[in-house]
């Protein structure tokens, strides 16, 4: 009888994982008593199986589901779960024991599967400091959080989403530092999210987003370890999502782009200056080549006359208009871009180098195109990457600044500036005005501003945003 009835259950198990081919199950019979296990092949570690579950069993003398989960199983965590929980913890790499005689069943977590060991990412080198990166294993990128603190005031709790997927998101904060407000409403907002599946961390940034519609990133997002340690330090709440390198932060604010992890490792005054260049390179890429194209078109006694009769000497007699010239020459860099990333990295770096190489110089050569053309859209798209987490917003502005300037000149430009600087400074991020600590302005926290101070001179945490404890260090 009780034969038949772990038989039955394991069939029942079965079906409702769809009898799909990589469903494990086992019969083990030892005299009165028998267990019946029920796995994913792929999902569990074959070594620890074998040793740590089915030989105790077969070595035991006795078999009771308190047995098994305290003295026979003492290699893996074990759990009781209720039948209607068992294919949820199959799905999740749990080996399920049904043992005759015993309503409740054993999940054991043995899970294993294939995952790249942490490296440096590609967008985060630095010259010193730490080289971690986060992988695709959310129990690796959880170890690599933990390694950084050892206390009990980190927090980590489990959030599953998606109908299909039911992909594990793991929330991380520090308790005492974090905004209880804060978690709770990024909690909320992730139960809120009702989808077929999440893939990777970017699929749940929109559901995060205040501003959904805006342009402008409103979540911050990163590959290494101890840039999401500092912010947790902070204050910032950390989400971890199962299958995905990057682990995302919030409160966001703009400027946090504009820092970087080599900034407080390397001396304060250099850093400072780097932020600076960083800024500036964001102002090139968005507004020069607008600029260019206004001065040429509308503006041209503002040029100083030997630039001017330079530029006549190189545009005369080319077929197109100064606007049409930049956006073909815009393009033209678009796409070779666009063919870089998508090519073999052997044959990406040739191509983008000898495209823009060839294509320039043909291009002037021809008479399509002119050198200072060429040379002011090289160095706005070069300025892009100043700041590559905001490339892609970046490079929308550029265009529409193409197109201000062309139509409507200077005046458009400083016009479409000051809305750009009103529209983000009412943007807000869980209670972070967007512009902080610049708009409003939050002097405690200028500190790690634009300039920054020696770290052993930052006393307090952000102001800026919620948090519970807004001393730093004594």
């Amino acid at each position: 009888m009780f034969f038949s009835d772990v038989k039955q259950r394991i069939q029942s198990l079965k079906k409702q994982l769809n009898s799909s081919s990589d469903v494990g199950s086992r019969l083990v019979e030892k005299g009165s008593a028998c267990v019946g296990m029920v796995y994913i092949k792929s999902m569990i570690d074959n070594a620890l199986f074998v040793d740590g579950i089915c030989k105790p069993i077969a070595d035991s003398e006795q078999i009771s589901l308190q047995l098994l989960a305290t003295e026979i199983i003492k290699t893996a965590d074990v759990a009781e779960v209720e039948m209607e929980q068992a294919a949820d913890k199959i799905l999740l790499g749990n080996v399920v024991l049904i043992i005759s005689g015993e309503e409740k069943l054993l999940a054991v977590d043995i899970l294993k599967y294939p995952a790249r060991i942490p490296s440096e990412p590609p967008t985060s080198f630095v010259i010193q400091g730490p080289r971690e990166g986060f992988t695709e294993d959310i129990r690796t990128n959880i170890t690599l959080i933990r390694r950084r603190f050892y206390n009990k005031n980190l927090v980590l709790k489990d959030v599953f989403v998606g109908r299909y997927s039911n992909t594990r998101i793991t929330i991380a904060f520090l308790k005492g530092i974090a905004s209880k407000e804060v978690v709770n409403e990024i909690i909320e907002k992730l139960k809120s999210i009702d989808t077929d599946g999440i893939i990777d961390s970017h699929y749940i940034i929109k559901h995060l987003e205040k501003h959904p519609r805006s342009l402008f990133k409103q979540v911050g997002s990163m590959e290494k370890p101890d840039i999401v340690a500092a912010k947790m330090l902070e204050g910032r709440v950390a989400m971890i999502i199962d299958g995905s390198p990057i682990v995302l932060t919030l409160p966001f604010l703009f400027f946090e782009e504009v820092q970087a992890s080599n900034d407080y490792y390397n001396s304060y005054i250099y850093s400072s200056f780097i932020r600076v260049v960083r800024l500036l390179g964001i102002l090139i890429a968005v507004v020069i080549p607008g600029i260019y194209i206004a001065l040429r078109v509308f503006h041209q006694n503002i040029i100083p006359i030997k630039f001017l009769i330079t530029i006549t000497n190189t545009t005369k007699g080319l077929p197109f208009t100064p606007f049409l010239e930049m956006l073909f020459i815009s393009l033209l860099f678009q796409i070779l871009y666009e063919v870089s990333l998508r090519l073999p990295s052997y044959l990406g770096l040739a191509t983008s180098i000898v495209g823009a190489l060839i294509l320039g110089d043909t291009g002037v050569k021809a008479g399509l195109i002119s050198p200072p053309g060429v040379i002011i859209v090289a160095l706005a798209k070069i300025a892009l990457y100043t700041v590559p987490e905001q490339a892609y917003q970046l490079t929308i502005l550029q265009y529409l600044f193409l197109f201000i300037g062309g139509s409507v000149g200077l005046i458009g430009i400083i016009g479409f500036l000051v809305y750009l600087v009103i529209y983000l400074a009412s943007l807000d991020s869980y209670g972070a005005p967007y512009l902080a600590p610049y708009a409003p302005r939050v002097f405690p926290d200028l500190e790690d501003g634009v300039f920054m101070k020696p770290t052993n001179s930052m006393k307090m945490r952000p102001q800026s945003f919620k948090n519970a404890n807004k001393t730093r260090q004594k």
